[in-house]
């Protein structure tokens, strides 16, 4: 079919479906490179002083074994008042800015929800550091995810770009904030095409403004902090094609744990809300005792979930203790997330993900012990359907778990994986728990100002 550009009509019609007349469209793709330049410094400074914190916190957790019971009770407070000025500055400054942050970016790319960027990036960068560095089970991610869409609205309002452009340039913040946090690019790509769909504005120029923020993040990124996967899996061959089968069936038991865990948070949420009022002390009194005591018993039980991811490879733990750490782990990362401070599920996600695919792996193992199945391939796989299973974004995390652990080979198995998972979520009616946070905020703003 030739197209015929000498009329007028069509040649505006065609230059406006393919953008290629406004020269406005150019100026985003440079506000994109801006913006990943400025999440990529701003993410790697938060991950640096994560770790310091994260550091500190693990030798301060070590010398309580053999020291008094002041120091003991020492850490504990710290712990208190560390969760306690977080929830602080959030309830004072910020309340945007508790949890995740995620399902708050994509109420903006709906109008539904504010951009305080002035607010939201001091607070959120500080709260997230108390949270995360006191042990609350809580990921990275969120925070800069959040943090970069609103570095991306701010690049929009300090350059007085057109509001029709906010949704495009917070995009691609939010883009490169998931590829700073997790040296994963791609993901970054992906998750705001899969998981924001519903509220980003598909053109070419804001897909190629998202794909410029996440690389850039990423570059940056990789300049400051190095160049190496997040978790330190060994690359190993694919699974045998008879073994395939296998990974259908994690993914059915990852399509109802999904729904489980996402009933359970919301559960959760609502029983702080309730029960403690939302009320800043006794919140913090009970999560910090919580987790200061866990993390003195067990350092593995507490914090994001790197090191215990990491720790599966060199310790190969027996399926009773997989058990324990899954179970403890999956009741502290709810209660986490419930307190209502600042922190991702994205990673307690993957933690739990890695910990059940291996107890599966365990468990297949044992029951077909002539296939010599490597459990560790079904840990990567567990990564993935738990994606797939909460928030409802397979393709997402499959591909973050393959960037995540540098295992290309198990790009077919991620696939069946996270396929099965999606279809039993479906049929069981689990509903993205973004959409889900995002709902449950509405309808407290509403019923808080009536």
């Amino acid at each position: 079919m030739k197209l015929n550009l000498k009329n007028p009509v069509k040649r505006s019609a065609f230059n406006k479906q393919f953008h290629i007349a406004n020269p406005e469209n150019y100026r985003l793709l440079v506000l994109a490179f801006v913006i990943g330049c400025i999440v990529g410094v701003l993410g790697s400074g938060f991950r640096l002083t994560l770790e310091n914190l994260d550091n500190y916190r693990k030798i301060v957790q070590a010398s309580a074994h053999s020291g008094s019971i002041l120091h003991i009770g020492s850490i504990a407070l710290g712990s208190v008042c560390a969760i306690a000025l977080s929830l602080y500055l959030i309830k004072k400054f910020a309340p945007e800015a508790s949890g995740s942050g995620i399902h708050e970016i994509e109420g903006a790319l709906d109008n539904v929800r504010p951009v305080r960027w002035k607010r939201v990036i001091p607070v959120k960068f500080i709260a997230s550091l108390l949270s995360l560095g006191s042990g609350l089970l809580l990921g990275r991610e969120g925070p800069t995810i959040q943090i970069g869409a609103n570095v991306g609205r701010m690049v929009k309002d300090l350059t007085s770009q057109p509001d029709v452009e906010d949704n495009s340039l917070i995009s691609a913040g939010a883009s490169a904030g998931l590829s700073v946090a997790f040296n994963a690019p791609l993901s970054g790509i992906l998750f705001v095409i899969e998981e924001m769909h519903e509220h980003f504005k598909f053109t070419f120029f804001s897909v190629a403004t998202i794909m410029i923020g996440a690389g850039t993040g990423d570059f940056v990124s990789r300049l400051i902090l190095g160049d190496h996967p997040e978790f330190m899996f060994q690359a190993f061959a694919a699974p045998l094609l008879k073994e395939y089968w296998l990974f259908s069936v994690l993914g059915i038991a990852f399509g109802v744990i999904g729904l489980i865990f996402n009933k359970m948070l919301i559960s959760s949420m609502n029983f702080v809300q309730h029960y403690l009022k939302s009320k800043i002390l006794p919140i913090a009194l009970i999560s910090g005792l919580l987790i200061a005591g866990t993390g003195i018993l067990n350092p593995k039980l507490v914090g994001g979930g790197y090191d215990l991811i990491n720790s599966l490879l060199a310790d190969s733990p027996g399926l009773v203790v997989l058990v324990f750490l899954f179970g403890t782990r999956f009741i502290l990362s709810l209660f986490s997330y419930s307190t209502g401070t600042a922190g991702g599920i994205f990673l307690p996600l993957l933690t739990l993900g890695a910990l059940l695919g291996m107890i599966f792996g365990v468990g297949f193992n044992m029951l077909f012990p002539y296939m010599g199945i490597n459990p560790l391939s079904f840990a990567i796989a567990g990564m993935a359907a738990i994606f797939a299973a909460t928030i409802r974004a397979p393709l997402t995390g499959l591909v973050l778990a393959v960037e995540m652990t540098a295992n290309y080979g198990m790009m077919l198995p991620l696939i069946i994986t996270s396929v099965s998972a999606s279809v039993i979520t479906v049929l069981l009616g689990n509903e993205p728990i973004y959409a889900t946070l995002l709902r449950r905020i509405l309808m407290n703003s509403a019923a808080a100002d009536q």
